[in-house]
């Protein structure tokens, strides 16, 4: 039995290895391949998964390692996706190159909804879908719409168990059934994992690629930053880890240097492929820092370290269409984890009825995917108002979760001239 694995991230392929830890691909009987891809906005200078000094950890579970890249080269695996008249020859060429034959038993994903996934998922076809969830964002809606000839062969979602009480929304629509992962597996593979020289820190901050995503400037992006440390400084830590996003480059560590030199503080920097649950473990930290970073969840998840995040807001403020698949892990952390003051002060958010409030802004994100969450948006709008830290007026009223005002009915006729214009 062939098993073919698709991975863009080290910690994507760490969830796998903890997935097959747990018994959830059965015996390793027959072949099982790994698909590497490598996402990043200029993948030629950003080191791939498999090229991670902790890479020789995983790659015992897996018989074979091909680039996704290097097979679809020249072109970027994020934009490319094969058109429909091709879909028939190119899927044969994928068989032929991977010497799958008529095709593998069972195809695991990640990131179903987008390329390069759903273009892997529609060139092997004909076999069971198995997704895996990919951090925080399996707690939100599907991004898109899938083909029913992706979605009716997906059979479960593997995710691990970072937010207790909730339940993915990802794949509901098409009846998913999700199944957490042991804390304990996943753990186990950060035992095998080489602790790399270097690594200090009473405190660590967690780089994320905001301004990659045009979520907000790189120069808000850098003082964000820069606020976390001053504000690290101010609860008395002197020696400071950061630990950047892979996708990020190395700029956000510069700047974060110079602004150390001025407070006086030891500030260290992790290897971009070093994941950060490896330095978790290996410092374990009095506090770790970010924004909306899922690392967040598993320090305090696996390890009970203190956590913090400071920026959310802004990012709430900042983050379009409503829809972007973002939003899920920003509510999340915004409402359960304690915020970071400038003056290093640690506030507890307002209590919160979590799972009503992720179904309420997922229902809002994605109502038509979703019309059986109506009930529970509707009567958490009731109970808690239209908060506008998760809600905005103009997307509860194009659901029917409020009446439109006149003025956001004139400015939304305006919006849709100015695109027939525009068109």
């Amino acid at each position: 039995m062939t098993q073919v694995f698709y991975s863009s991230t080290f910690f994507g392929a760490m969830t796998l290895a903890a997935a097959m830890d747990a018994g959830r691909f059965g015996p390793h009987s027959g072949r099982r391949i790994l698909l590497v891809s490598n996402n990043a906005a200029i993948p030629e200078i950003t080191p791939s998964l498999d090229e991670a000094p902790g890479f020789a950890a995983l790659r015992t579970r897996f018989d074979e390692v091909w680039s996704w890249n290097d097979i679809v080269d020249p072109l970027h695996p994020s934009d490319w996706k094969a058109r429909i008249i091709e879909v028939p020859m190119l899927g044969r060429l994928l068989l032929s190159h991977l010497s799958l034959g008529d095709g593998p038993a069972e195809l695991i994903l990640e990131s179903i909804a987008v390329p390069p996934a759903r273009t892997v998922a529609g060139l092997i076809r004909d076999c069971p879908i198995t997704v895996y969830s990919d951090g925080l964002m399996s707690y939100g809606p599907t991004r898109d719409p899938l083909p029913l000839e992706i979605s009716g062969r997906i059979t479960r979602l593997l995710h691990l168990d970072l937010v207790p009480d909730l339940t993915p929304l990802l794949l509901r629509e098409v009846g998913v059934t999700p199944d957490p992962l042991p804390d304990a597996k996943f753990r186990s593979v950060l035992d095998d994992m080489p602790v790399p020289e270097g690594l200090a820190g009473e405190a660590v901050i967690l780089g994320q690629y905001l301004s990659a995503l045009d979520i907000v400037t790189p120069e808000e992006e850098a003082e964000l930053h820069s606020g976390m440390l001053r504000a690290l400084a101010a609860r008395g830590h002197r020696s400071v880890l950061f630990k950047p996003h892979p996708a990020a480059g190395r700029r956000h560590a510069q700047e974060l240097r110079k602004v150390a030199a001025e407070l006086g503080v030891e500030l260290s920097v992790a290897g971009e492929t070093v994941p950060a649950e490896v330095c978790f473990q290996a410092l374990r930290p009095e506090l770790v820092v970010g924004c909306f970073s899922t690392a967040l969840m598993t320090a305090h998840r696996l390890f009970g370290i203190p956590i913090a995040t400071m920026g959310c807001e802004t990012v709430l403020e900042r983050l379009v269409p409503y829809e972007n698949s973002n939003r899920i892990p920003v509510t999340i952390v915004d409402a359960t984890v304690p915020r970071l003051a400038p003056d290093g002060s640690i506030t507890e958010p307002p209590e919160v009825d979590l799972p009503a409030l992720v179904e309420a802004v997922g229902f809002c994100m994605q109502s038509e995917a979703y019309p059986a969450l109506r009930e529970v948006a509707a009567g958490y709008i009731e109970t808690h108002g239209a908060q506008a830290r998760y809600f905005k007026n103009r997307r509860l009223a194009s659901v029917g979760l409020i009446s439109a005002s006149p003025a956001s009915k004139t400015a939304g006729a305006l919006g849709r001239l100015r695109r027939v214009l525009t068109r």
